[in-house]
């Protein structure tokens, strides 16, 4: 890819875990509140996904987007993820459609479906074998911050089918630079490495795709999210498993 790719949130744990791997393989864009702290890759922009302005002046020129700022807290309030999470999403897209800007990867959550882990499905969706959601089942959020991003990633359907974007959703799981603990089996089944993180989105900036939802988890033996769609789809190869670390 020739053309700057806009990275969102650059400053947060996804976005170190990216350009620690593949800081050298694009000509990055980086977009955050907050300055940078060391040195990082490409062009740096400090600006918030709330002004539009400083998204359309960011978004001039690119040719693919890796949306991942966000309140990230469960906990956020409303008026924070109204503003930052669903307005800041709204703007990013609107803005790469305005600029044909080919491909947004959107950063959705393990939230946006954590309400399907009732007391009747845990623990055992947890342990290998047991029930998997596969991205075909509709958002069930279990906080504000899970209703977020399912509005995120209904945005993203909105702005393929009205405005052509190919937007793919990654449903990341529980992304963390050391393994969960042993006993700790929802964090084993969810977790992502840093390695497979920064390779999962490498493929959406690689590959051809229209819409779609995709879960961002390891090749744990344990796992409830299924990565079959992102490995047809994307060509996604993990090479990290919880279970090694237990």
């Amino acid at each position: 890819m020739d053309d700057p790719v806009l990275l969102t949130g650059a400053g947060g744990r996804v976005g170190e875990a990216i350009l620690a791997a593949l800081g050298d393989d694009y000509e990055w864009r980086l977009l955050d509140r907050n300055p940078p702290a060391g040195d990082p890759p490409g062009e740096y922009v400090v600006g918030d996904v709330t002004d539009e302005s400083a998204v359309r002046e960011a978004m001039d020129g690119a040719g693919a987007v890796v949306h991942l700022a966000a309140d990230p807290r469960p906990s956020a309030p409303w008026d924070s993820v109204l503003r930052n999470n669903i307005d800041g999403t709204r703007t990013v897209f609107a803005a790469a459609a305005d600029e044909g800007v080919g491909k947004v990867a959107f950063a959705s959550s393990n939230h946006a479906v954590g309400a399907y882990e009732t007391d009747e499905r845990t623990p055992g969706m947890y342990r290998p074998g047991g029930e998997t959601l596969d991205g075909s089942e509709p958002p069930r959020p279990g906080n504000l911050y899970g209703v977020s991003k399912a509005t995120g990633e209904i945005l993203g359907r909105y702005y393929h089918d009205e405005h052509g974007l190919s937007v793919v959703c990654v449903r990341i799981g529980n992304l963390t630079k050391n393994h969960p603990p042993e006993d700790y089996e929802r964090g084993q089944a969810m977790w992502l490495s840093y390695r497979d993180c920064a390779h999962l989105f490498d493929r959406c900036l690689q590959a051809d795709y229209d819409y779609e939802i995709v879960y961002g988890i390891s090749d744990n033996d344990r796992k409830f999210y299924s990565i079959e769609r992102a490995r047809e789809v994307l060509g996604y190869d993990p090479q990290d498993n919880s279970a090694e670390h237990a």
